[in-house]
């Protein structure tokens, strides 16, 4: 097996596991819609639902399709990152760390849809009257994943850089 799969798999399991892991223990102890003040007027441990995308893209009620778009654009993505880790190679840790946080992330959402047809989100964090819409594991996961993604392509494009073109 080449280690990029093994790179970057284990490090998708991880946050696929500790994603499903995290939203078991929100949805067994924190009620729906409820929440817990971690740090007064700054974040809080919340037990939401989302059918939408990140920061609630089309998370409506009065549709029911979006549920499938995302399981089938997820699937496309899961397809493209495990293409474009066959391409990496070996030595290029960034990109195939950034491939495997955004795979581990696709994964634990991807479950929720599923199984849920939404996805739990339970993080939020909020200054003043501003709360940024509530997230979990499997987000952090693709937005580290996605900054590790571009930072690698700066790195590889850098002249004098073993990777540039």
């Amino acid at each position: 097996m080449k280690p990029q799969y093994v790179l970057a798999g284990s490090l998708a399991a991880v946050i696929a596991v500790l994603d499903q892991a995290t939203k078991i223990l929100i949805r067994e102890h924190i009620p729906l819609w409820g929440q817990v003040k971690v740090i007064p007027d700054f974040f809080n441990l919340v037990h939401t639902l989302n059918k939408g995308a990140a920061f609630g893209f089309l998370n409506r009620a009065d549709i029911a399709w979006q549920t499938y778009f995302f399981i089938a654009t997820t699937a496309l993505a899961i397809v493209l990152v495990v293409n474009l880790l066959s391409k990496s190679a070996p030595g290029d840790t960034l990109f195939i760390v950034a491939l495997g946080l955004i795979l581990g992330g696709a994964v634990g959402n991807l479950i929720d849809r599923v199984r849920l047809g939404e996805v739990t989100d339970f993080l939020e964090f909020s200054i003043g009257s501003f709360s940024w819409p509530a997230f979990n594991v499997a987000d952090i996961g693709i937005t580290l994943g996605s900054f590790a993604l571009i930072l690698s392509f700066y790195v590889r494009s850098k002249p004098g850089s073993r990777k540039g073109r």
